[in-house]
Parts: C-alpha cells; sequence; structure tokens
C-alpha cells in the first residue's frame, strides 16, 4: 500500500536525509521525498499499520533534521 504526506523541509539535502531515514524504517518498502512538492510517497510492507509505521518515520526523520515536518 502506498500512502502520500504533506511534509515540511527547508532543503533538498534535508529532505534527501528524511528520504534515507524512511526508508530505514521498520515496516517501510520504499520512501520517495520530493522537494519540490513538499511532498513523501510511502511504501508500507503487507500487513504494516500505517499510522504506526508513520509516527515511527517521523521520529526517525526528526532525528537527521529537527526542523522537519511530515502532516499526518
Amino acid at each position: 500500500m502506498k500512502k502520500t504526506y504533506k511534509i515540511e523541509v527547508d532543503c533538498a539535502n534535508c529532505a534527501n536525509k528524511m528520504e534515507e531515514a524512511a526508508t530505514n524504517t521498520e515496516g517501510v518498502v520504499q520512501a520517495t521525498v520530493n522537494f519540490m512538492t513538499l511532498k513523501m510517497i510511502v511504501e508500507f510492507e503487507e500487513g504494516a499499520d500505517a499510522a504506526a509505521v508513520m509516527k515511527n518515520v517521523l521520529k526517525n526523520c526528526k532525528k537527521v533534521e529537527e526542523d522537519c515536518e511530515i502532516y499526518l
């Protein structure tokens, strides 16, 4: 399952850090961050609880870029 989330991030480098942090989160198959549109597309593992996984994604993204935001 794929879902799209609106994000807030200051620069393209920070967006790349968010993408890497999100992709490395348990329950995520792949995450793609588009800095130009300020959107994150997340593909979840089969049977994953998207809401719970996204809380972990946000926590991991805040570790690498504390000013970022994901609107869940």
